[in-house]
């Protein structure tokens, strides 16, 4: 099983590349997690993906944020959301039971710099977020956890630890919230089958920056022990990134392999 996290940065301005790039592939994605729609749910182009055989789960928002999960394998329960209304007026989090394991589509808040609103939000997002598996969850169990985290965990994450220090992505106090979350029971997929391998997910438009590979890790495939031994290869696609037309996002997809 196929699974891939792809921030879109619009899935309306994206959706012919992403359709480009699913033909290229060859439509080998068993379920596809976008991040950062920009529409509200009725605007996702559903009616395209079911015609590739796709049902697709919405949490969408106007102008901001936003989360999908298209899948080919049936899904069993759908949860938009923490289900505290005061998190959820930002479209962020989608929950899926597929088959034998739970996965969770994350966009977690870029934040800003210190003693500014979005700071605090992103940290106490982060608690929010990690309080619900310690509350709801167990890491005994299948897990998966995939999207744009907007944390590079360490600085090798990174394409100048010393140009990027504390800077946003990067500060400790960003690094540590993610930290807790993997404490919890969560294994960065990535790190474990390539620990000594730099790869970025995201580099910003300006300068050319996808063609000398300055970017960050902050897209990620997280699980639990009961998946580590069926994760075979976690990649990031750079077709969809190094695309001149249509544009594409600042993002490449993730792409996890299982043996499920």
């Amino acid at each position: 099983m196929k699974i891939c996290s792809f921030n879109v940065n619009s899935i309306r301005a994206r959706k012919d590349l992403i359709f480009n790039w699913l033909d290229h592939r060859g439509h080998d994605l068993d379920v596809i997690c976008f991040q950062e729609l920009k529409v509200i749910s009725d605007d996702f182009p559903k009616k395209e993906f079911e015609d590739l055989g796709y049902s697709c789960a919405v949490f969408g928002q106007k102008a901001y944020n936003g989360v999908a999960v298209c899948s080919r394998i049936p899904m069993e329960e759908i949860q938009r959301g923490f289900g505290i209304p005061e998190w959820d007026d930002q479209s962020r989090l989608l929950k899926i039971v597929i088959d034998s394991f739970t996965l969770f589509n994350v966009y977690a808040p870029r934040g800003d710099l210190r003693e500014t609103e979005k700071f605090a939000y992103k940290q106490e997002w982060y608690r929010v977020f990690t309080r619900m598996f310690s509350e709801g969850y167990s890491p005994q169990k299948p897990l998966v956890v995939v999207g744009d985290f907007n944390v590079a965990r360490r600085d090798v994450d990174v394409y100048s630890a010393e140009d990027l220090a504390d800077t946003i992505g990067t500060m400790p106090e960003e690094r540590a919230r993610f930290e807790d979350l993997l404490a919890w029971g969560f294994t960065d997929g990535y790190q474990t089958l390539h620990p000594k391998e730099q790869l970025f997910t995201w580099w910003g438009y300006m300068g050319g920056a996808i063609w000398r590979n300055e970017g960050m890790r902050i897209d990620y495939v997280l699980i639990t022990k009961p998946l580590i031994d069926r994760l075979r290869e976690v990649e990031v696609d750079l077709w969809p990134r190094r695309r001149r037309s249509p544009t594409p996002s600042d993002h490449a997809p993730v792409i996890a392999d299982f043996d499920l």
